[in-house]
């Protein structure tokens, strides 16, 4: 499915409004700028209320915005939709927080007519200020209205969700259940910089209208995000608000996905690719990245060795920098998988860059540096780690550190 929206299953509508946040003064937008720099509150809902699972940052600090939304999923309930607001993260202010979460929530329960703990929130932005509540609280009315199922008004909702994402990550795909009928699912993310495992590692929003249980979502995605959405790293760092949410309506009509049913196989499988694909936009999308960089580990002794190395390659600032120089330097891969903390025998490891080897039990080897250049020189790299210890593997998407990576976070607040 090329077109790719979030309203796309059945009985979803989504909105992205202008509250004044990114555009200090909305009258003075200037139409012709990209959505992403004005629009900064997104509403995703569903008409009829829906299961729920999520998973969520595993830094300890974590955001108001976000806290509330994980008591909603934890209590059970259905609920119809997730309010999302960029530039200011709610997070780091106190009780507060909560509180300002809970009152933009409440206000569009009230015009949605529906209870405020079925209307979860997300924020994403700077940490340590206040949600400016009277600017979203303002624009509630027009946030609601605007509610549509049809294309531009599911793609605003992504635009509002973004901070400094550079393109909209936007998915979908359509299967066919075993009773003939089909079933939708979309999903939109915003994540560029501060991005790290665990748990998931940016905003993620998915909707389906598949007739499945909270907890047949909760196993599914956490299956789903294991080697997608937690093998993303950008800089290292775990951020404060990061979550994924699944919605699901039932509105496809389709008999109701069981556990060990081939129905519930092909949900995961696609869920799980959708993750994949989304993960794979985000690494691309790194702040300031010129590159995409896939670290691949074969012939691990176990997965906890597999992990630690493409987790130790992926966040080295030499080994990005290095791609981001296309410097054959692949002494500083070999490095960062020494110090990784996984067992193995220095001596019989190999390296590829490209597809071309570079070191060959744990030697360099002769290359032919202009063939080294052309596969520097692309977008997509990939690093393949090769071990003789057993057969876990592992794999990790990251990007290239360049230098507007700094220039954006120098200057993050203004």
């Amino acid at each position: 499915m090329e077109e790719a929206y979030i309203t796309m299953p059945k009985g979803f509508r989504a909105s992205g409004v202008s509250a004044g946040m990114k555009c200090s003064d909305p009258a003075n937008i200037n139409k012709d700028d990209p959505k992403s720099s004005y629009l900064d509150v997104a509403l995703i809902v569903s008409d009829t209320p829906a299961n729920v699972a999520g998973v969520y940052t595993s830094n300890l600090v974590k955001g108001h915005s976000l806290t509330r939304t994980i008591d909603i999923v934890n209590s059970g309930s259905k609920v119809r939709g997730i309010v999302i607001n960029s530039k200011v993260a709610n997070a780091g202010v106190g009780k507060v927080g909560v509180d300002d979460a809970e009152l933009v929530a409440s206000k569009i329960a009230d015009k949605l007519g529906c209870d405020s703990k079925q209307i979860m929130t997300a924020s994403t932005g700077v940490i340590g200020s206040r949600l400016p509540v009277d600017k979203i609280t303002n624009v509630v009315p027009e946030l609601v209205d605007s509610l549509s199922s049809d294309e531009e008004s599911a793609h605003n909702s992504e635009y509002a969700m973004m901070t400094t994402d550079t393109v909209p990550k936007e998915v979908a795909a359509t299967i066919t259940m075993g009773d003939g009928k089909e079933v939708t699912i979309a999903a939109q993310a915003k994540g560029s910089g501060m991005i790290h495992p665990n748990l998931a590692t940016m905003i993620s929003v998915f909707t389906t209208d598949a007739n499945i249980s909270s907890d047949l979502i909760d196993k599914a995605l956490h299956n789903a995000v294991k080697y997608t959405f937690n093998r993303v790293s950008v800089d290292g760092d775990t951020s404060v608000c990061d979550s994924v949410i699944v919605m699901a309506n039932g509105a496809s009509g389709a008999s109701e996905i069981t556990e060990g049913s081939e129905d519930y196989e092909l949900f995961e499988r696609a869920l799980t690719k959708l993750s994949d694909d989304l993960a794979r936009m985000i690494a691309s999308d790194g702040e300031g990245a010129s590159k995409f960089i896939e670290i691949e580990v074969t012939g691990a002794a176990d997965e906890y060795d597999a992990k630690l190395i493409v987790t130790s390659v992926a966040r080295s600032p030499l080994v990005k920098t290095a791609m981001f120089g296309e410097d054959a330097n692949i002494g500083r891969v070999l490095t960062a998988v020494g110090y990784s903390g996984a067992k193995f025998d220095p001596n019989k490891v190999d390296i590829l860059v490209g597809g071309m080897l570079f070191f060959h039990d744990g030697v360099c080897v002769d290359f032919d540096e202009e063939e080294a250049a052309k596969i520097l020189a692309c977008h997509d790299i990939l690093i393949q780690i090769v071990l003789s210890e057993g057969e876990a593997h592992d794999r990790m998407f990251t990007c290239d550190f360049t230098y507007d990576y700094v220039k954006i976070n120098g200057s993050y607040r203004t």
